[in-house]
């Protein structure tokens, strides 16, 4: 029987040497590109950029791991129009699939204005649509919130905690939402570039427009009539009306034609009328006015610009160059939003280049940051301590929160979290900030550390064991603070601000991010802009 059994054993174990170098063999001789377009084309498109179905592009998947991509391949994406094709296809061949959607796509993939514009769709009958909410809630105290999961979008309640209406959106939203001044619309911008008008007040869509390939985030100008969109691929800005129709492009390139750059952030200056744009691979920072009355802008060197010495362009809707040590990849407005706080990344700058503050009237850097790591500069907060301003910044790479005085640019205090954090959340009525360490691992990723704003001091922390804790959010009059349990089976979790017991849970797909509207369009200290 012993014999038997160790016969039966050997020869499973050259059965399945021999599928291995089958399946090894076979892949030799895969070609993925049919493959591709027999059974993937037809939802992404036969180029890879996209249709019903996200772009399949190396720019577009840089948070989709290879092992997770296979398993996607195999499996499917649950609760999405993604099927599994373990049964219809062999290792080999899913293999070869995975490695062709992360190769480039050669040539580089072109999307011209003549594309932004044929994608665009707009409902003429939403002129129509009544000017109140079709529903019965505060509209200020509105959150947004974002499933990831199933890649939806929840509308919630902040007084009673219950959902309005939940509807899908377009695959891996990015950057957050951006409201218009009034709170009536919402634009949500997608990795793959599709920038989405939706009316919450009447709870539909109302435009839609592909801006780009690859996107990074989008901003409404303060006046609600300007939509701009920060490009990966093509490496550009776009300039759309609210309506989502193109106006203007601008191509990331030094003034001399010669460098190009993808753009990795953009934000709204309410205050000075204009948008704000972070170059990834550039070292410059570029105001864009939308101020009919901006100054002329003069790129050359000026003896006297009265005297017309310089050839000058018009101020408005045009690009104002800063100069920099080192390319910015996110940034932190003070609040006279005169001055931007910034950062590189760690590599790509010398330890005392990493950050930088920026004084945008003087277009020139003014002082250096004294932050090490890598600072999440985006998702800052700002408060009063000891008679002084301060900002307050998570760390993608360290266990710290760093609070940096707004006046003196010195830091403050370095205070210890368990873990690298993404996100950080205050309110002006609350003497808490609470701040995830979502980056740190299984052992710190659970645990959101709630931080006294005068003492500087970790006073409490909650947990959810084994989960990913993550992104707070506070309602409108700062009592409540929301959290997501950043799970396909998740949950959103309502504390109460002062004594950070939980108050109500609702499970959600997901929820990568949630957005009071309130908080948003008054620009709450607590909150990012």
């Amino acid at each position: 029987m012993k014999e038997s059994l160790k016969t039966l054993c050997k020869l499973a174990l050259a059965l399945g040497l021999f599928g291995l170098a089958w399946d090894y063999a076979r892949a030799q001789t895969v070609d993925a590109r049919a493959l591709y377009q027999q059974h993937c084309a037809a939802c992404h498109g036969e180029q890879r950029l996209g249709s019903m179905g996200p772009a399949l592009l190396p720019e577009s998947l840089e948070r989709l791991r290879r092992p997770e991509a296979l398993k996607l391949i195999r499996e499917g994406r649950p609760a999405t129009q993604m099927p599994g094709f373990g049964t219809q296809l062999g290792e080999a061949e899913i293999q070869a699939l995975a490695a062709y959607i992360y190769q480039p796509q050669l040539p580089a993939p072109q999307w011209t204005a003549a594309d932004i514009r044929r994608s665009r769709s707009f409902d003429a009958g939403s002129r129509q649509w009544p000017a109140r909410p079709q529903w019965q809630a505060d509209p200020m105290n509105l959150f947004v919130v974002v499933e990831g999961g199933d890649h939806h979008i929840s509308l919630l309640d902040g007084d009673r905690f219950e959902v309005i209406h939940r509807f899908p959106s377009r695959y891996a939203l990015h950057g957050g939402p951006k409201f218009t001044p009034d709170g009536r619309y919402v634009y949500f911008g997608s990795r793959d570039g599709w920038i989405s008008k939706y009316d919450l007040w009447n709870l539909k869509q109302v435009a839609e427009v592909r801006a780009g390939l690859n996107m990074r985030n989008v901003a409404v100008s303060s006046d609600g009539r300007w939509v701009m969109a920060a490009n990966y691929l093509p490496q550009e800005l776009l300039l759309f009306d609210a309506d989502l129709n193109l106006v203007k492009q601008f191509e990331a390139r030094s003034l001399d034609g010669k460098q190009g750059s993808r753009v990795s952030a953009v934000y709204d200056a309410a205050p000075r009328k204009s948008f704000v744009v972070a170059l990834k691979d550039m070292a410059e920072l570029w105001e864009i006015s939308y101020d009919p009355k901006a100054e002329p802008i003069h790129d050359g060197l000026v003896h006297d610009y009265r005297m017309g010495e310089a050839i000058a362009r018009p101020g408005y809707l045009n690009a104002r160059r800063t100069p920099l040590e080192e390319p910015l990849d996110d940034f932190f407005f003070d609040d006279s939003y005169r001055h931007v706080l910034g950062s590189a990344r760690p590599g790509t700058a010398s330890a005392s280049n990493l950050g930088q503050v920026v004084n945008l009237d003087a277009r020139r850097k003014v002082s250096s940051l004294p932050i090490a790591g890598m600072p999440h500069l985006g998702s800052g907060i700002s408060f009063d301590w000891q008679g002084r301003r301060v900002m307050a910044s998570p760390n993608l790479k360290d266990g710290r929160i760093s609070v940096i005085d707004l006046k003196s640019w010195e830091l403050v205090r370095e205070i210890a979290t368990p873990g690298p954090g993404f996100f950080m959340r205050s309110h002006a009525r609350s003497r808490y900030a609470w701040t995830d360490s979502m980056m740190g691992g299984k052992e710190a990723k659970d645990t959101l550390s709630i931080i006294d704003k005068q003492s500087l001091e970790v006073v409490a922390q909650v947990r959810e064991p084994g989960k990913t804790l993550a992104h707070i959010e506070f309602t409108k009059d700062g009592r409540y603070a929301l959290a997501s349990v950043w799970e396909l089976d998740g949950a959103l979790v309502v504390y109460d601000a002062a004594s950070f017991k939980e108050v109500k849970r609702l499970p959600m797909s997901k929820p990568v991010g949630k957005y009071n509207v309130w908080n948003k369009i008054s620009r709450e200290e607590g909150t990012s802009h």
